[in-house]
């Protein structure tokens, strides 16, 4: 059981890679055409705080699965990556604002959390 969560909390990386990616481009492109906020853009962001929640909740089941607690690299790395889908849902704070704010702001959210992630998977030796 453990190899299967593994290896599918490795697998939907590269979802959470992928929307990133669309996310990103998206926004700055909204910014840049100053287009307005669209549901295909509040689509976007769902997909990209909700698969960065799933990415979460799987590593969470992983740790408990594996029962390694006293890992101080697993837990900077749990502890990160919490934050980072905190900061993942904030786009919905600006439900109300201009467009120009929301697309801004899901914009800053969007690499805020993509700096977390380096952060996170750096802790853990994940690049190799």
């Amino acid at each position: 059981m453990q190899a299967f969560l593994l290896q599918l909390h490795s697998g939907v990386r590269w979802l959470v890679m992928l929307i990133t990616v669309v996310a990103l481009v998206k926004l700055a492109l909204g910014i840049v055409q100053k287009q307005s906020y669209d549901k295909l853009t509040q689509r976007i962001m769902l997909a990209f705080s909700g698969l960065i929640s799933l990415q979460w909740l799987l590593g969470i089941i992983l740790l408990i699965a594996m029962g390694t607690f006293s890992s101080g690299q697993i837990w900077s790395h749990a502890g990160t990556m919490t934050v980072a889908v905190a900061v993942s849902h904030l786009h919905n704070r600006w439900k109300k604002a201009e467009d120009p704010v929301r697309y801004r702001m899901s914009l800053v959210i969007v690499i805020a959390v993509l700096v977390l992630v380096v952060i996170g998977v750096t802790v853990v030796n994940g690049w190799q």
